[in-house]
């Protein structure tokens, strides 16, 4: 391509040569025709040498871009060649592996072709001898039944009846072992725990009690405290809310009330007139004013010391006075401040024991029974009032709910609600704790015996034994002798269901027959 763009380029000058002459005879005329021709001629010459050189030059150029060529093309010309060369290396490599693949699977088609075969063999084999157990099975099974004289159906069901026999014999057994196994070590735990609580505890074993009776100096006192025509002592029981009973007893007064607050009252401000020797009804106003005073102080102190006592922390003020109050509040002769103060520290002890919530169980231990503090003042249970009391003044629900069923009246809530209940058990029942009245005991015997009176065919109803026993006498022509059973049970359970009382009580129930005649 370059030698003939060359060679187009030289004949392109020339005709240019030509050109230019011409124009230039035409031009000069006649006269330089000559010369032109000549100049021409010359230029003419010049233009083929320079035609020639750039000829030459451009076939140079053409031979030298051809021997490039040449050369690069047979670089890639060998490239590709040893790059073929390198394939057909490998294919012919992956052939050898291919061949040898394919030989080893041919091997191993026939391998699993003769183990199928002797499968196959085995199966038939095994057939055949399964047909022959299952026709000796058959056979036996027959004799069996022949010589048990019982069907295969009936032997499967009674065989299945012994082995479920023996199993629940046997699971009734485990279940009694585990249950004896778990209520001994349940015992033995509790009775650890609640041995530790106890052995912390320095409760008194002997009741404190409210006293009601003023010490005098002498009994020309007691004249000075009934006054001219009884002024002084009408002005001490208008001033207090007590009855001052002056009798017979040597050198003492005996303060009767119902608010034990009031009877402290009195106590104190006769003590204070006898310390002071002015008693008169002006005198015993301002003494009962300061006294009054004075026990109310005392009676936050009170609940103050019992809170920094037992570390309680952040109790309403109110509970706090409320808790003072307990200190002249008694139950069955227990002072139910120290009985709060007991249920406290023992539920406290046994949570921590059990690494349960120490302070929720110290918080319901020491306000249980917050609500004796003004059950006399206000209608309801005194659980009832302790709830209100400590859901008014900010305790939290977990306090509230332990609260509420230490005496079950509603299911625990918590392990904590059942150390406090178990707690308030322990304090009460403790040796020389409390006493139970002459007239809840004769309620208790009565309502024992209207219980069982309530049957149908019962006659009459005897509480024997303090209350531990109860005998039962019913009408032999209304009830038989399996009535009579069924009447025991039944009045067995509305006292279980109906009726508090400590351990146990037996129900006798009696049918006797008498046949009574006349010899005239």
């Amino acid at each position: 391509m370059n030698i003939i763009y060359y060679t187009g380029l030289a004949v392109l000058i020339v005709l240019a040569a030509l050109i230019i002459i011409i124009l230039l005879k035409k031009n000069a005329g006649t006269r330089g025709l000559l010369r032109a021709g000549q100049e021409a001629k010359e230029i003419l010459e010049q233009a083929k040498i320079q035609a020639e050189k750039i000829t030459r030059d451009v076939q140079q150029q053409a031979k030298e871009k051809l021997a490039s060529v040449d050369a690069e093309f047979e670089q890639r010309t060998r490239e590709k060649y040893r790059k073929i060369n390198e394939m057909e290396r490998r294919l012919i490599h992956k052939e050898e592996n291919l061949e040898r693949k394919f030989q080893g699977l041919d091997r191993k088609e026939r391998e699993i072709s003769a183990k199928e075969n002797r499968i196959s063999q085995r199966e038939k084999e095994l057939d055949l001898q399964e047909e022959k157990v299952n026709a000796l099975v058959k056979k036996q099974m027959e004799e069996l039944e022949r010589i048990a004289g019982l069907s295969q159906e009936e032997a499967k069901s009674q065989l299945i009846k012994k082995i479920e026999d023996e199993a629940r014999l046997e699971s009734f057994e485990v279940v009694r072992r585990v249950e004896e196994e778990t209520r001994t070590k349940s015992r033995q735990i509790a009775g650890e725990i609640i041995g530790q609580a106890i052995q912390r505890s320095a409760a008194e074993h002997v009741v404190e009690t409210t006293v009601s009776v003023v010490d005098l100096p002498s009994e020309d006192m007691k004249g000075r405290i009934i006054g001219r025509e009884g002024r002084n002592i009408r002005a001490l029981e208008m001033a207090t809310g007590v009855d001052i009973i002056v009798d017979d007893t040597p050198e003492a007064v005996i303060l009767s009330s119902f608010d034990p607050i009031r009877r402290e009252t009195a106590r104190l401000a006769i003590q204070k007139l006898v310390v002071d020797g002015r008693i008169h009804p002006a005198r015993i106003e301002d003494i009962v004013e300061n006294v009054r005073a004075e026990l109310e102080e005392k009676i936050r102190q009170e609940g103050e010391s019992v809170a920094y006592e037992l570390r309680v922390q952040n109790l309403h003020p109110e509970l706090i006075k409320l808790l003072g109050k307990l200190r002249f509040r008694t139950s069955y002769g227990q002072n139910v401040l120290q009985h709060s103060k007991e249920v406290a520290f023992l539920a406290a002890a046994m949570a921590s024991e059990l690494g349960l919530n120490t302070n929720v169980a110290l918080r319901a231990g020491l306000l249980h029974d917050i609500g004796k503090a003004v059950d006399r003042e206000v209608e309801g249970t005194h659980t009832e009032l302790s709830v209100e009391l400590c859901r008014k003044y900010g305790e939290s629900e977990a306090v509230i709910q332990a609260i509420a069923s230490h005496h079950r009246d509603v299911d625990f809530p918590s392990i904590e609600a059942v150390l406090v209940q178990s707690a308030d058990t322990l304090s009460a029942a403790r040796p020389g704790a409390r006493r139970e009245l002459l007239e809840s005991y004769i309620k208790r015997l009565e309502k024992l015996e209207g219980l069982a009176k309530s049957f149908d065919g019962v006659s009459k109803a005897f509480a024997l034994q303090a209350g531990r026993e109860i005998r039962i006498m019913v009408e032999a022509q209304k009830v038989s002798d399996d009535r009579a059973a069924l009447i025991a049970k039944d009045i067995a359970t509305k006292i279980k269901n109906e009726l508090d009382y400590p351990g146990q009580i037996k129900v006798t129930v009696i049918r006797e027959m008498r046949a009574v005649e006349y010899a005239r």
